[in-house]
């Protein structure tokens, strides 16, 4: 048999104008190179990765920031909203109404210095009578009580100096507390850092609790199979029935402290949906050959599980923690809004909502901030979720 020779030009490089379209491409970005530049393009996610940025670095130095304390409480100055109407009583001296027909000495820019004591105050008449500067101030707050077609004007109360009915001189913001205050005189800002505090760490310690458990448990459950994995997941769906504020409730009256049975109750119950999408993931992977190729020398169940399986799963469990974090927060703040939250002094955001819900009507602005912070936090968490189920996930891209 003559031996067949081969042509050594037949390995040489082509020339570049030879070459085929494809062919001596650029090298190949690293894995999570790639992932980041896929991630970038996504205008949501990126939005969602700022605003949650913004979130965290809020909590971490919003406390450096604020000159308030979350705690303290400053009766006098309470229901005071972020913005209100001011009164001219001379060139330099200024008035705020507050809704509970009281007098503040206040700045021209908003700067609450104190509240006003009555010299006189005719309950029958409801007139108020104060003493500013050698000026007589009378508020008038006989209107509130008046039928339509008596009050055409629609007014509350009228405010008097020295006989003269005074209007409105300007809308100016609180100085004093920039986000107002709460029925007890407490800094709104400040309770909304300590409340992000709080719920960002409940969530994401649960979060942890979450993913260490149901990563281990799906992968065991996922990679020996047959009756291990039939009664695994059996406990699975026994464990997914049980009532989350009934949990919540025992929880806190065996530990004592709501906020570690919080955490205990969210890390102990939810982390079932992380081992049924790891379990699942396992099943699709165990079957490959870079895992058949990891028996046949001899790794152990532990070492692949670990080292190989698990590893490779790493998307779809990235993206499900990231879901389970905002999912997390708004538990949690849903049990603090029916009282089984953190209890006072603490505030969360959620027993901030729940504290504003009585005087709605009144100080709206209570409510409003604890829940736009619950969206925004939502939100964010949602988008940068998406973002990494797209950059992950090959079928996707």
């Amino acid at each position: 048999m003559s031996e067949r020779i081969i042509d050594k030009r037949l390995w040489e490089a082509l020339p570049d104008d030879e070459k085929i379209n494809g062919i001596d491409s650029k090298p190949s970005k690293p894995y999570w190179l790639e992932v980041w530049h896929i991630f970038r393009k996504n205008g949501l996610a990126m939005l969602g990765l700022q605003m949650t940025c913004f979130v965290v670095l809020f909590a971490c130095v919003g406390p450096l920031v604020t000159k308030h304390d979350y705690s303290t409480q400053q009766l006098a100055f309470a229901n005071v909203p972020p913005r209100f109407e001011i009164y001219k009583v001379s060139e330099e001296s200024f008035i705020y109404m507050h809704n509970d027909y009281k007098l503040f000495d206040v700045t021209r820019d908003g700067q609450l210095n104190h509240l006003l004591s009555e010299d006189t105050h005719n309950i029958v008449e409801r007139t108020k009578t104060y003493e500013m500067e050698g000026k007589t101030i009378i508020l008038d707050y006989a209107y509130a009580a008046l039928k339509a077609e008596q009050n055409p004007e629609g007014v509350k109360f009228k405010i008097r100096v020295d006989g003269a009915i005074i209007s409105p001189y300007a809308k100016v913001h609180n100085r004093l507390n920039i986000l107002g205050t709460d029925g007890l005189g407490r800094d709104l800002l400040a309770r909304l850092i300590y409340g992000a505090q709080i719920s960002l760490v409940i969530a994401i310690v649960a979060t942890l609790v979450n993913f260490i458990v149901g990563v281990l448990y799906g992968g065991i459950a996922g990679y020996f199979g047959g009756r291990v994995d039939n009664i695994m997941m059996r406990m699975v769906d026994t464990i997914s029935t049980i009532p989350l504020i009934l949990y919540v409730i025992l929880l806190s009256v065996i530990i004592g402290t709501v906020q570690k049975a919080i955490i205990i109750a969210i890390g102990s119950v939810y982390w079932v949906n992380m081992a049924r999408i790891v379990r699942g993931q396992i099943l699709s992977l165990k079957e490959q050959d870079f895992i058949l190729s990891a028996r046949t020398i001899g790794s152990s169940p532990t070492r692949i599980l670990l080292r190989h399986l698990i590893p490779n799963a790493i998307g779809p469990i990235i993206v499900a923690l990231t879901m389970m974090i905002p999912s997390a927060i708004f538990t949690e703040a849903f049990l603090s809004f029916i009282g089984l939250g953190v209890r006072a002094p603490l505030a969360s955001w959620g027993t901030l909502a729940s504290d504003a819900l009585g005087g709605l009507r009144s100080y709206p602005y209570q409510l409003f901030y604890p829940s736009l912070g619950i969206s925004i936090t939502v939100l964010a968490l949602n988008f940068l979720g998406d973002g990494l189920r797209d950059a992950l996930d090959p079928k996707l891209r």
